[in-house]
């Protein structure tokens, strides 16, 4: 079976968008006239690839109850650790106040992703940057063993 998530050329179409925001407003109708929020999460394969592309869909949907999940190991695919922690600020930044929850996943600079805290993510530098920006949401982990979880857990939990 083809990999759902890999890189489609036809999601960089603006047609994409423009079928992906009439969906995502019927949604948003939905989630609206039962009180709750969706949340969108850029990732590099998606039609949202950016945090940049998250707030423009935000702000042409006109809804409070469209939120970003942000994952900053979706933010890149090859990066140096430099580039990666810039991207990722470059997104908290324009992500600020529409942030409902954080991942906590890790890439490898090659593409590979990592479990947290062993890839390229400034995992001290993003969790301060969330702070700063007044996230104050959940931070959930995924893409781990259940024996990666415990240290997972202590090596997030003295970052908070």
């Amino acid at each position: 079976a083809a990999d759902q998530w890999a890189y489609h050329p036809d999601n960089a179409d603006p047609a994409a968008w423009s079928d992906m925001a009439a969906e995502m407003a019927k949604a948003l109708a939905l989630a609206e006239g039962a009180g709750v929020d969706l949340g969108i999460e850029p990732e590099q394969a998606n039609i949202v690839t950016s945090a940049r592309d998250a707030t423009r869909l935000i702000a042409e949907m006109g809804s409070k109850h469209l939120k970003i999940v942000l994952d900053p190991a979706n933010l890149f695919e090859h990066a140096t650790p430099g580039e990666a922690r810039a991207i990722v600020a470059a997104a908290i930044d324009e992500a600020a106040g529409h942030i409902a929850m954080a991942h906590a996943k890790d890439r490898h600079g090659d593409g590979r992703f990592a479990t947290s805290g062993q890839g390229i993510v400034d995992f001290p530098d993003f969790v301060a940057r969330l702070k700063a920006a007044g996230f104050d949401g959940p931070l959930v982990t995924h893409g781990l063993s259940a024996d990666e979880a415990p240290d997972v857990a202590a090596f997030l939990r003295r970052l908070l």
